[in-house]
């Protein structure tokens, strides 16, 4: 099933600044062959149903086997089953 979604990575205890744990976890996320579109607050996918929830389990298993410590995901997924949902046609 194909999908679209927003995935927010928050590192806890890596410091003040997270810059790079953030970078790791898009790079994941742009490997994992999803779709991924970087903003501000958090990352838009889209791709397969699975293959998202794989991205961000791998992304968990990533960080935490490179140091940090605690981390907490924001998901949110949407799948349509009248049309194949993109992140293009979520634009205006």
């Amino acid at each position: 099933m194909k999908a679209t979604g927003e995935v927010q990575v928050i590192p806890i205890g890596s410091g003040v600044s997270v810059r790079s744990e953030v970078k790791r976890a898009h790079a994941i996320l742009e490997d994992s062959g999803l779709a991924a579109e970087l903003h501000a607050n958090g990352t838009n996918v889209e791709g397969n149903l699975e293959q998202i929830f794989e991205a961000v389990r791998k992304v968990h298993e990533t960080l935490h086997a490179e140091g940090t410590i605690r981390i907490v995901t924001f998901l949110k997924v949407a799948t349509r089953t009248d049309k194949e949902p993109s992140l293009a046609g979520k634009l205006f």
